[in-house]
């Protein structure tokens, strides 16, 4: 008697899809959107292998003893480790290394492929995924950083995302580097050891990713990432830094202290970093890509400066940049990237410095899918009342009750972000109106509420702010004892 055949079961494993039939077609086309304007800026295409060897991708994103932490990692028949590529970077700067002779420098290159995380899996987020790279290699001067912030503004557009509907934010981190070393972190003295030195990069990197998830986690959460550790909903626990009270404070103040125009941010950072050679370097780096984008007509809407931006990956040693959409429907940022003077030279050990940026390609698709879900789905959440004073919550939570008990569905915002960011979890609530209450509005007894739904329907025909604030019925002011009644209407 025959035992029963034993089957495999039909599954995917975890954080990996299928894509089929129009998804496939939907993002080809997307891709074919792209391409032309890298080509329009005179990058070329380059095909890299899947597998690389581990040393050649570097521990990056691994950051630990095992070598398959945070990549899908073996040994070849040969006994060497390889890996599959976490992103199309580390195998550009192999590429270069390895036929620098034959190139001309600058290399402008771009390149679109599948690239692999050892992660967990979320929203939009899979352990495969699909990125569109451009690079250039080999020169050190600032247009091409400002030139990534063209380039993704210009390809955001021609996917039909309009200027104001997204935003790129950029920082360097040569000044959090400052930052971090005037506050006593991560700092190995001149006649260190090597272990010492390599203690303290790994500090330095673990701060990083740690203030890298604020957008994630929140302010209450990078503390804990840069102190004890943090257990998230799931039970899962991160380790921490194990930096002072004192150290965190300083970190914090720094990326929350954005906000305003690029020469508003830079005149604070300024003061911030002070005397400190790398900070003050940095602050230079942003100045110039300053006025390099302003004469590219690139304003603040756009191209914003944004201290929260660091970026996880430990190999940036300037400029950084981050692109997501202002209308709360990105699942995090949909193309990232900056400077990695570095990269190149753990091979040849010479200076070879390279930027560039990453669309990521199925993140994108996601979020112009949920952007259209959005524009057709009702304004059916709470009226927001957001926070502008920390010091007026008993204010701002009396606005909400009376909201409530006069039957409008209302909520109070709990974070600790500016406006913008308060308006777009608005927006991602589904909110049909905002609550905005500052000093001068307390001071003169009133409160401005803005049209959430309105304002979308107008802004498909205004480009500038100014006028889009003062078209009728975006947003009106009214005495703080007419609140209730007005809400009920507009509503109504």
């Amino acid at each position: 008697m025959s035992g029963k055949v034993k089957r495999p079961k039909a599954r995917l494993p975890r954080g990996f899809v299928d894509t089929a039939g129009g998804d496939v077609l939907e993002r080809e086309a997307m891709i074919a959107s792209i391409l032309p304007v890298y080509q329009r800026f005179g990058f070329r295409p380059l095909e890299t292998p899947v597998i690389e060897h581990l040393d050649a991708l570097g521990k990056f994103l691994p950051d630990k003893d095992r070598p398959g932490e945070g990549v899908f990692a073996f040994r070849d028949d040969d006994e060497q480790w390889v890996a599959m590529r976490y992103d199309l970077t580390a195998p550009l700067a192999r590429y270069v290394a390895q036929n620098r002779n034959e190139l001309t420098m600058p290399f402008r290159r771009y390149q679109v492929g599948p690239v692999f995380r050892q992660e967990k899996p979320g929203p939009g987020r899979f352990r495969q995924f699909m990125q569109c790279d451009f690079d250039t290699v080999g020169a050190k001067s600032m247009v091409v950083d400002a030139e990534v912030c063209a380039v993704l503004a210009t390809t955001l557009e021609a996917l039909g995302i309009d200027r104001g509907e997204y935003i790129i934010r950029m920082n360097d981190r040569k000044v959090l580097n400052g930052l971090l070393s005037s506050a006593g972190v991560a700092v190995a003295a001149d006649d260190a050891s090597d272990d010492e030195r390599a203690a303290a990069d790994a500090q330095r990197a673990h701060v990083l990713r740690s203030v890298d998830k604020l957008d994630r986690v929140g302010v209450d959460g990078v503390r804990l990432l840069l102190g004890p550790g943090r257990e998230d909903e799931s039970g899962d626990f991160t380790a921490g830094v194990g930096l002072a009270d004192g150290q965190i404070d300083q970190i914090v103040a720094f990326v929350t202290a954005g906000g305003g125009s690029r020469s508003e941010v830079l005149a604070r950072l300024r003061d911030v970093v002070g005397d400190e050679a790398e900070g003050r370097e940095g602050i230079e780096e942003l100045e110039t890509i300053d006025g390099l984008l302003t004469a590219m007509d690139l304003d603040s809407d756009c191209v914003a400066l944004d201290t929260t931006v660091v970026r996880g990956l430990d190999y940036y040693t300037g400029p950084v940049f981050e692109a997501e959409l202002t209308d709360g429907t990105s699942y995090g940022s949909i193309a990232a990237g900056g400077r990695y003077d570095d990269l190149v030279r753990r091979f040849t050990g010479q200076d070879v410095p390279a930027c560039g940026a990453s669309i990521g390609v199925d993140r994108l698709l996601a979020t112009l899918r949920a952007r259209a879900e959005a524009a057709e789905a009702p304004l059916d959440g709470p009226v927001m009342v957001t926070v502008m004073d920390a010091d007026r919550l008993v204010d701002y939570q009396t606005m909400v009750t009376e909201l409530r008990q006069a039957g409008v569905s209302a909520e109070l915002y709990l974070g600790r972000k500016n406006l913008g960011q308060q308006l777009k979890y608005a927006d991602r609530r589904r909110s049909p109106a905002a609550i905005i209450a500052g000093s001068d509005e307390f001071d003169a007894g009133t409160v401005v509420i803005k049209n959430l739904g309105y304002g979308k329907e107008v802004s498909a025909d205004i480009s500038d702010r100014e006028e889009w604030l003062n078209a009728p019925d975006v947003q009106q002011t009214v005495g703080r004892g007419d609140l209730v009644a007005q809400v009920k209407s507009l509503l109504d």
